[in-house]
């Protein structure tokens, strides 16, 4: 990659925003130009309604290599590292917050906070010979940031076996854990990544940003606090002229025509 090349790039193809992280010789780790570009997308993203949903890719051999770590040992005060999680820490809030769908595509190795990109984006399709693991363990490092995104997306022991271990996982191990929705063979990632976007494109855009936003909340949530946000949600979703159209269309057995209010 050229220096003057960007580290992210976009492409929209109807209603589906891919951004690709681009910076294959560095396995696409995070640095903080990177962090900063995914930002500055994401916050347009979530005010644009022609998008429906996001697909966030690598270039070249890896999805990503977590944070820089060159970067990080030629910044060692702790006022850099203090501002460089939190900032990691808002890209990945606000990819939860956004109200679109936000699929991981995962080739090659997603470690330590590519790991946690992969945890925190709402679905996630990999390759059958990717491979996930946490390893900053391997360095001396717990993968603390990393641990919030493991312990809400697997058991609470299948997350701490790769933090304490440090130790990879294949892709169809990442399925069965919780961390992927599913492996696919390599050729066939990108159809498959395609076959689940279209699949979210299909349905009401405001359902699906209502759902998203109760899905989150809802987890962080005592049960009867769960239900009463849900029940509120049910109530305002059923308000709405998709879910109208919606209804008369499966009584009709017709197609449902979404406007998105």
């Amino acid at each position: 990659m050229e220096k003057n090349e960007a580290v992210l790039l976009r492409s929209d193809v109807e209603g589906i925003a891919t951004l690709t992280l681009n910076r294959p010789t560095q396995f696409n780790s995070l640095s903080d130009e990177l962090l900063d570009a995914l930002q500055i997308e994401f916050d347009l993203i979530a005010t644009d309604t022609s998008v429906r949903v996001v697909v966030i890719a690598g270039a070249g051999k890896a999805f990503c290599a977590g944070h820089d770590l060159k970067e990080m040992r030629a910044n060692p005060s702790k006022a850099y590292m203090q501002r460089l999680f939190r900032k990691c820490g808002k890209l990945m809030t606000t990819m939860t917050r956004i109200p679109q769908p936000v699929i991981a595509r995962v080739h090659g190795v997603a470690t330590a906070a590519g790991c946690q990109l992969v945890a925190m984006c709402d679905l996630a399709v990999a390759s059958d010979s990717s491979r996930f693991a946490v390893s900053g363990i391997n360095v001396g490092l717990f993968c603390s940031t990393p641990a919030v995104a493991l312990t809400r997306a697997m058991s609470r022991k299948a997350a701490m076996e790769m933090l304490l271990t440090g130790e990879f996982i294949s892709a169809a191990d990442a399925e069965k854990r919780g961390l992927i929705n599913r492996s696919v063979p390599g050729g066939d990632l990108d159809a498959e990544v395609g076959r689940l976007a279209a699949a979210v494109c299909a349905k009401s855009s405001l359902a699906i940003a209502m759902g998203k936003q109760l899905f989150y909340r809802q987890i962080e949530m005592g049960l009867e606090g769960a239900y009463q946000l849900a029940s509120e949600t049910m109530a305002c979703n059923m308000m709405s002229e998709d879910a109208a159209n919606g209804i008369d269309a499966f009584a009709n057995k017709q197609k449902a025509v979404w406007r998105g209010r």
